[in-house]
C-alpha cells in the first residue's frame, strides 16, 4: 500500500512544481495542460489505492481493469465521501483534456486562460481555477492517505 502513496506523493510533488513554479515563470496553456495531464495520473494512481484498500476491506470483491468501470467502482463505494466525489467531477474532463477543443488565451501574461469545451460548455481554466482544483486534489489526497494507512 506504502507503494501506491509514494507514487501519489510523487505526482503530487510534480503537480506542485509546475503549478507554483512552472506557470509562475512561463504562463503557458501548455503548462496548465501539463499539470491537467499530471493531476489526473495522480488520481488515477489514487483510485488504484482506494479500490485496492476497499477489496482488502471486503467492500469489493475485485478491482476492474478498465479505466470507465473503475471510475464507476469509485463512484459506487466513495458516493458519501465528499471528498472523492468533487475530484471524479474534475477527473471526467481531466482524462479528456487531449481530445477537448482548447482555445489559449494571453499566454506570457498573468491573465492566462486556457478556455476548454467540455459537454457543451466552455470551461476557463486561469491561474485562480488552477488554485480552485488543487484545493479540492488537497482535500482528496488527504482523505486518500487516512483511508490508505487506515487498518
Amino acid at each position: 500500500m506504502s507503494e501506491i502513496l509514494e507514487k501519489i506523493i510523487k505526482e503530487k510533488i510534480s503537480a506542485d512544481h509546475l503549478l507554483y513554479v512552472s506557470l509562475k515563470y512561463t504562463k503557458t496553456c501548455d503548462v496548465m495542460i501539463n499539470l491537467i495531464k499530471r493531476w489526473k495520473i495522480m488520481i488515477d494512481c489514487s483510485f488504484e489505492g482506494l479500490l485496492e484498500k476497499a477489496k482488502k476491506k471486503k467492500k469489493i470483491k475485485k478491482i476492474p481493469t478498465a479505466s470507465k468501470l473503475k471510475l464507476d467502482a469509485v463512484k459506487k463505494n466513495f458516493k458519501k465521501i465528499p471528498e472523492v466525489m468533487d475530484v471524479v467531477k474534475e477527473y471526467e474532463m481531466f482524462k479528456l483534456i487531449d481530445a477537448l477543443k482548447k482555445t489559449k488565451a494571453g499566454e506570457f501574461r498573468k491573465g492566462v486562460c486556457l478556455t476548454v469545451t467540455y459537454k457543451g460548455e466552455e470551461i476557463r481554466i486561469d491561474l485562480d481555477k488552477l488554485k480552485e482544483y488543487s484545493e479540492i486534489l488537497e482535500r482528496f489526497i488527504n482523505y486518500t492517505k487516512i483511508f490508505l494507512t487506515s487498518k
